[in-house]
């Protein structure tokens, strides 16, 4: 019998988040939403006539505060979000214990809360928004236990919110830092809460003693010796001896998933208490007063800050969450060589790409890289040039694609071998530099790259099945003029060069970024939404 339920959206959400509400509704209601008039300005309530049990409306809406039939249901996400509440002055374990999960009197956010939970670890250039990862899952209509896949999987957002809403994980990067987050935040909503609490707590205890311990086999030993000379150069010996003592600290005190946590904790600071500029995407050096920089007290501060978001995610939750994952590092470019035993299988692909020549990933994350041993300093550069969006090409490279793309048989789309003409030709004959000369074979080794990445999540996908790729437009000056790289619609026409069926463009309109790369953030993106053909 279809009852009729009353859903009140987010009253802050912008207007692309808007659309994504009400088709999420829609799908998971198999009904059309119809606005309850308010005199109050934009309508906030929406009414559906659905089989679906309002509890599981509550349980799986993004972007939604509040279900209503005889009573009156929290959202699940809206429950997470407020966990934020909690924790933002610093309260005890004793007291977030004692008030999770929420029962009455629930404070629910007033703004956006992207870093919730685990979430909220560690910066990273480009997160995704949750409630967007969210939305997309329940707009493919992924089953309970299907599986979502996220060939760019970055900081793990993706990840993260695929297990929260009970489905399986597949993800891919090249960057090791990357992985070790992704992975590190997925396997922290498997923990005890008290087995977390402890080990905090042992932690802290170590490190505040007046008397250290002194352990002869040391972190900062078992790396390499390329490793120890990098990291020799970017901080004050006392500084790095420090930072050595605490991750030997955590190293013989905890393990497993509670390890990588303290650790991926430790990596955040890295650039605060370097010689590294703060908010530049490249490692550059600034002279800072080391009498100024304390790495104890700026580790335990983040420690502190992460431990109270990590269980205050758990204590709503109820119980850990424990579903099926796999991330792990690899080359996107050979996406079904990877995951080829999910030929045909998976429910939905949700990703963001690199943009083009956009960013220095890797190179950004050199310190983390070389302290946690993930990836060798001698192998950075080799590494970030296999890269897909990355700004360096040696000239052997940069010539055997640009006879590639010159011979014509490149089977790119003619938009973007329009483009790459254009930019030659302006800057042919002129004093451009050497990186804006670079750009075309770059721009066609990005679509080249991007075109095997479409083959792959082709592969991957069921027949029907969704992929949402959110990506953004970038420009250069060729010429002495700008010129516009509509990215968007030229990865649309790549997409359906490999059979994939364009279902909808979503532009969204971009929110005031608060994170320490914010002075990079790229003024305009669109969610692409690609169907594979039945």
């Amino acid at each position: 019998m279809n009852c009729p339920i009353t859903c009140k959206v987010k009253p802050y959400i912008q207007p692309f988040e808007r659309k994504l509400a009400l088709r999420e509704l829609e799908v998971l209601a198999h009904d059309t939403p119809r606005p309850i008039p308010s005199i109050e300005g934009e309508t906030k309530c929406f009414r559906v006539r659905t089989d679906a049990p309002m509890r599981v409306l509550a349980r799986e809406l993004a972007f939604w505060e509040t279900v209503c039939e005889k009573q009156t249901l929290t959202t699940t996400q809206s429950l997470r979000e407020s966990t934020v509440n909690l924790v933002r002055n610093g309260i005890s374990l004793e007291a977030l214990a004692s008030q999770l999960p929420f029962k009455q009197d629930i404070q629910l956010p007033n703004r956006r809360c992207l870093r919730y939970g685990t979430h909220g670890l560690h910066e990273y250039r480009g997160k995704f928004f949750p409630q967007m990862v969210r939305s997309f899952i329940n707009i493919a209509n992924v089953p309970p236990g299907g599986l979502v896949a996220d060939p760019f999987c970055g900081s793990g957002t993706t990840a993260v919110e695929a297990i929260l809403a009970k489905r399986k994980v597949l993800g891919l990067d090249m960057n090791p830092l990357s992985v070790f987050m992704a992975k590190t935040k997925c396997d922290l909503l498997s923990v005890q809460c008290g087995e977390l609490e402890k080990a905090y707590l042992d932690v802290r205890t170590e490190l505040l003693a007046p008397q250290k311990r002194k352990r002869s086999n040391t972190w900062l030993s078992q790396l390499a010796e390329v490793d120890r000379e990098y990291l020799q150069d970017w901080f004050d010996a006392a500084i790095l001896g420090e930072l050595d003592e605490i991750a030997t600290c955590i190293d013989a005190r905890t393990r497993g998933p509670i390890r990588n946590f303290m650790l991926l904790c430790l990596s955040n600071i890295l650039r605060r208490v370097s010689w590294q500029k703060l908010d530049d995407l490249r490692v550059r050096r600034e002279l800072k007063e080391v009498d100024e920089i304390d790495p104890v007290k700026e580790y335990l501060e983040e420690l502190g800050r992460s431990v109270r978001l990590v269980l205050a995610l758990l204590r709503q939750e109820g119980r850990p969450t424990i579903v099926r994952s796999e991330i792990a590092a690899g080359d996107t470019k050979c996406l079904l060589q990877h995951w080829a035993k999910w030929k045909d299988k998976v429910d939905a692909v949700i990703t963001s790409p690199p943009y083009a020549t956009a960013l220095p990933y890797l190179d950004t994350d050199r310190l983390s890289l070389c302290f946690l041993g993930l990836l060798p300093r001698d192998e950075h550069r080799e590494r970030d040039q296999d890269m897909i969006g990355n700004r360096e090409i040696t000239d052997k490279v940069k010539k055997s694609f640009w006879r590639e793309f010159s011979s014509g048989q490149h089977g790119l789309p003619s938009s973007v071998a329009n483009l790459i003409s254009k930019i030659y030709h302006l800057n042919d004959k002129t004093d451009a530099g050497f990186r804006r000369r670079n750009l075309p074979p770059l721009l066609y080794k990005y679509f080249h790259d991007m075109k095997q990445v479409f083959v792959g999540i082709q592969e991957v996908l069921k027949p029907g099945a969704s992929a949402f790729v959110v990506v953004g437009n970038n420009h250069t000056i060729a010429g002495g003029q700008r010129v516009d790289i509509a990215t968007i619609d030229l990865l649309k026409d790549v997409a359906k060069g490999v059979g994939l069926e364009v279902e909808d463009t979503i532009e969204m309109e971009m929110l005031v970024s608060r994170d320490i790369f914010k002075k990079n953030a790229i003024d305009s993106e669109s969610i692409l939404h690609f169907r594979k053909k039945r």
